[in-house]
């Protein structure tokens, strides 16, 4: 495999997203759309991965290394699960191969937590991990991974030892769109109101059993009080991270920072939040760190 040396994707549930690697990890080419699985599953997951190397005009030998729901039982071809406790090259090992394919095409499994006191899956975040933290990372770190369900996950000397998923985005969607609290966000702008934001965090980290009525409190305040939407909005989003955090930093060793694997706003609310509350972080750019996972597995699994 001369020249151009891989292709890593990451396919989601509704993104899509490719880079063209050389042999020494340089981004070559980059390909982004909306078909994730849900429109694959439709369409096609061949035919769509193909009119991307097409555009960038990838060799016909090029391998392909993917991760995330093409994975999954939905998708492309299932690549199940490795469980946990899961080092990160058993992640590499147990990758999939697509058959009946002109060019060799990996799926990476995702981890699961087989405990029916808290049972778990993720698939795509453990690349995540592998590029952000190394298959050897030595010591412990606690990683917070915020999205639609958002990951907090233990890791020990490069092994997954457990995790735990929180709702925190799809709440929110559903809090702020289907709920009373809708009208309260109506018209809010773009731009973070952090005082209302950081209140709110501090507010439900210390009481996250009041929840349900810091949130109705969003409604009564603005009723009585007054308040823009913006303020709302964060207000809501505030309540519902410091009650994720709450959980999440339970068993923080004192002191211990939290690796935080995020990008764009998610990134600096989460950021704000954490140092809201006095908690030191190490930030990873989560496209950067899947991107690096990738890059990571196609060099152990093609011994490049």
């Amino acid at each position: 495999m001369s020249g151009l040396s891989y292709v890593a994707v990451d396919w989601g549930t509704s993104s899509f997203r490719l880079w063209l690697m050389s042999a020494s990890g340089k981004v070559l080419g980059e390909r982004r759309s909306d078909e994730g699985m849900t429109t694959a599953a439709r369409t096609g997951f061949a035919p769509v991965l193909q009119s991307h190397l097409d555009a960038l005009g990838a060799a016909a030998d090029l391998p392909v290394v993917i991760c995330g729901m093409a994975g999954a039982r939905q998708g492309w071809v299932e690549a199940g699960y490795i469980d946990t406790p899961a080092h990160l090259t058993d992640i590499l090992n147990g990758a999939v191969v697509v058959s009946g394919q002109a060019r060799e095409i990996l799926i990476l499994p995702g981890i699961a937590q087989r405990d029916a006191a808290a049972p778990d899956v993720m698939r795509g975040e453990e690349t995540q991990l592998l590029g952000a933290l190394g298959l050897n990372a030595p010591g412990e770190a606690l990683v917070c991974m915020p999205g639609t369900h958002s990951k907090w996950v233990k890791v020990r000397g490069g092994t997954v030892e457990r995790f735990a998923t929180f709702m925190t985005g799809e709440l929110f969607s559903a809090v702020a769109r289907d709920t009373i609290l809708s009208h309260a966000v109506v018209g809010a702008e773009e731009a973070v109101d952090g005082d209302a934001f950081r209140a709110a965090v501090a507010a439900a980290f210390a009481a996250p059993a009041l929840s349900a009525n810091l949130l109705f409190r969003v409604r009564s305040r603005q009723l009585l009080f007054g308040g823009s939407a913006q303020a709302a909005r964060e207000t809501i989003s505030g309540t519902l991270i410091g009650v994720e955090l709450a959980a999440g930093l339970a068993e923080r060793e004192q002191g211990a920072p939290v690796t935080l694997i995020a990008s764009g706003r998610l990134q600096r609310l989460y950021q704000m939040a954490l140092e809201a509350l006095s908690i030191p972080l190490d930030a990873v750019d989560a496209e950067e760190a899947v991107r690096r996972g990738l890059a990571g597995a196609a060099a152990t699994i093609w011994k490049k």
